[in-house]
């Protein structure tokens, strides 16, 4: 199974390639094959990338956005018709499952390119201020050239969410993915100069985190957006502000989802089982501390039980398929080291925790895994795992459940079950997170703005917000008479 790209860069409307950086193989996780081998980008591919980037960008960003929305538009036409072809190179470059990704990732892409494409000619427009004889207006002016830094679990979609509104705007895009993850994006390149995006505009360049630094800290570029880990965020956009360069920073959680003992028990254990398993538990904005009202604890670890263990879990190119494996060998060494943890300070493993049955001893794969009796202290409820480890924790009242989902450094998100909804909104409303759900978990579209607090983050992506962060504004003051100077 082979996914070799022409080459390694999309750089000016064309593949490049400079084999003097360093090489690295992409591997399909399902089954450990290197389906393509690649180059990492020298410091002159990046100054190639950058500098047509800043060639085009001006003017780009005169054309009105109508005329830049039909070709955003188009491009969203075309990830459609080749819905299926996008989504088979999705699960060889992450390994999830082709039945998640024909219905999540680029089609998710799309419809970032559609909405931005539609609603920009009016989300751009300034504000007429008037001020008695004079008056004053507001214009949107984009920022110039843009860095968009991907990570791993959803490569095209954060290409698309990340370039549509950087695009839109009139700036220019330079996006570097995931190492791990390399492919999708210069499909998303090819698919943009197709529809008529001009040369430059949106180019692709392959790294690891030796390459950020050399575009972060580029002079031409203006603008940071990075979905990563905290870790890697804090240090971005230390090296971003010190150069007073503008960021959005979309970063890790370990989000609570709160179900009360009057919640809908099946859709609670449902939105739990999305907001731990899908994507292989790979989503940043998973609810992985399940705090569980003590009055239907045991009816609520039963069926979560019961559920979880008829997962089907395999080759991720069979659509019967539920759950696939990690993206790398790496990821999945962590996510067990963690489960070991867990066993260590006390935690009930009430599933999972091995390696499944029936799948290819080279593949990167792992049982769903939930734990029970997990408490506040223990290291599964405080540290992000990325991978499918639920960690269920038991509560009594409103108010304890509260302060317990607020202790922690991240803010991400945080969801509700129940079916008083005047209780759900006062607990939303106390929740400290950027991203909250009620009676559901992890749906985001984008119209909706994505985005976290405290250490996860700053900044939205998606909906109208995300054109506030791809813009300056600029303020024009008139003056309708002449100058009245006292000397």
């Amino acid at each position: 199974m082979k996914a070799q790209p022409p080459a390694s860069h999309f750089i000016d409307g064309e593949y490049v390639e400079d084999i003097n950086g360093a090489a690295f193989d992409s591997i399909y996780p399902a089954t450990g094959e290197v389906i393509a081998r690649l180059h990492a980008a020298t410091p002159a591919i990046v100054d190639k990338a950058i500098a047509s980037a800043k060639r085009a960008q001006g003017e780009w960003a005169a054309m009105s956005p109508t005329a830049r929305g039909r070709i955003l538009k188009r491009a969203a036409d075309i990830m459609r018709a080749r819905n299926r072809e996008l989504s088979e190179l999705e699960t060889l470059d992450t390994g999830k499952p082709i039945q998640e990704t024909i219905v999540a990732d680029p089609t998710s892409g799309a419809d970032a390119f559609e909405f931005f494409g539609g609603v920009a000619a009016a989300a751009l427009n300034g504000d007429y201020i008037p001020l008695g004889g004079d008056f004053a207006f507001t214009k949107r002016v984009p920022l110039g050239v843009c860095v968009g830094i991907g990570a791993w679990n959803y490569p095209q979609q954060i290409a698309c969410w990340k370039g549509a509104p950087a695009l839109i705007s009139g700036n220019a895009m330079v996006f570097k993915p995931s190492e791990n993850t390399p492919l999708g994006a210069l499909k998303i390149a090819e698919i943009l100069f197709e529809a008529g995006l001009p040369k430059g505009l949106y180019n692709v360049i392959q790294g690891d985190r030796t390459t950020g630094p050399l575009l972060v800290n580029h002079k031409d570029v203006a603008k940071v957006s990075l979905t990563g880990s905290v870790e890697t965020g804090r240090k971005v956009a230390g090296a971003a502000a010190s150069q007073l360069k503008h960021v959005t920073m979309e970063l890790g959680g370990k989000s609570p989802l709160i179900v009360f003992d009057d919640a809908d028990l099946e859709s609670a254990i449902g939105g739990a089982m999305l907001g731990n398993f899908y994507s292989t538990g790979q989503v940043c904005s998973n609810g992985t501390r399940v705090f569980v009202q003590k009055g239907i604890k045991q009816k609520f670890l039963s069926r979560l039980k019961e559920r979880t263990e008829k997962i089907i879990i395999g080759d991720p190119m069979v659509e019967e398929t539920q759950l696939g494996p990690m993206v790398s060998r790496a990821q999945l060494d962590k996510v067990f080291a963690y489960i070991e943890k867990g066993k260590a300070e006390g935690a009930t493993l009430l599933t999972g925790g091995g390696i499944p049955n029936d799948v290819s001893a080279e593949g990167t794969y792992i049982q769903p895994t939930v734990f029970a009796d997990v408490t506040d202290d223990m290291t599964i409820a405080r540290e992000e795992i990325f991978g499918p480890v639920m960690c269920v924790l038991d509560f009594d009242n409103e108010d304890e459940v509260i302060a317990r989902a607020n202790g922690t450094e991240f803010g991400l998100s945080a969801g509700v079950f129940t079916s008083d909804l005047t209780r759900a909104h006062r607990v939303v409303d106390r929740l400290e997170a950027g991203t909250l759900w009620i009676n559901t978990y992890n749906l985001a579209p984008v119209e909706v703005p994505f985005g976290g607090s405290k250490q996860s983050g700053f900044g939205r992506e998606n909906s109208l917000a995300a054109l506030n962060h791809y813009t300056e504004l600029k303020s024009v003051y008139v003056a309708m008479s002449p100058v009245q100077a006292p000397y």
